[in-house]
């Protein structure tokens, strides 16, 4: 499977080169047809699936990843644990798991669904689009991270008030508050009331 970056192309059964897809979406989520990953991100961008997720250590932490300098988009900014696209007709959740362990090297625990949320965030940077239909998961981080080079450039744990502290710093991903803030809900029921989430 394909990780990075957007332009790459991964081998088929048969040997060939093969763009990677996305699931384009309507306003509720409902498959429309596919397109290229990075052309469905240039502007104004196409609505996609898309997925991210938020893994908590026993203390309540949030488990931070630094996205790598040789990232296409939003390279060298913080962002929540996980975040990407499933492939056509990969469940959200099956893609949440797989990318969690190719770009960290764990497998979350008690992964579950944490709603949904839609966002439209230009990159300045970039001048991509994130036009997403976005599946939110929280879970837990229970083993020892092994991130891949290529897509992690650094990891923390942070507790809320350091994660307010950081984001004031910055730099961090366009679409980062907008779903950690959709995500709340599920993230105080899994860490309790005393984590401040």
């Amino acid at each position: 499977m394909p990780t990075t970056p957007a332009t790459a192309t991964h081998s088929s059964s048969n040997g060939t080169a093969e763009p990677i897809m996305l699931e384009l979406v309507d306003e509720n989520g409902a498959t429309i047809g596919t397109a290229e990953k990075l052309a469905a991100h240039q502007a104004p961008g196409q609505l996609h699936r898309a997925f991210s997720v938020f893994l908590f250590d026993e203390q309540g932490r949030l488990l931070l990843q630094r996205r790598a300098l040789g990232k296409y988009h939003s390279p060298g900014v913080w962002s929540n644990t996980c975040c990407g696209h499933p492939y056509p007709d990969e469940s959200p959740f099956a893609a949440a798991a797989r990318r969690t362990y190719e770009e960290l090297g764990i497998s979350p625990s008690l992964l579950a669904e944490a709603g949904t949320v839609r966002y439209n965030h230009p990159d300045p940077a970039s001048g991509l689009v994130e036009q997403e239909f976005n599946h939110l998961f929280v879970g837990m981080a229970q083993a020892a991270l092994k991130p891949d080079p290529e897509e992690v450039g650094e990891t923390a744990f942070v507790t809320a008030a350091e994660l307010e502290k950081r984001h004031a710093e910055g730099p961090f991903s366009a679409w980062f508050m907008t779903v950690l803030d959709a995500a709340r809900p599920a993230i105080r029921e899994l860490t309790g009331p005393s984590a401040g989430w």
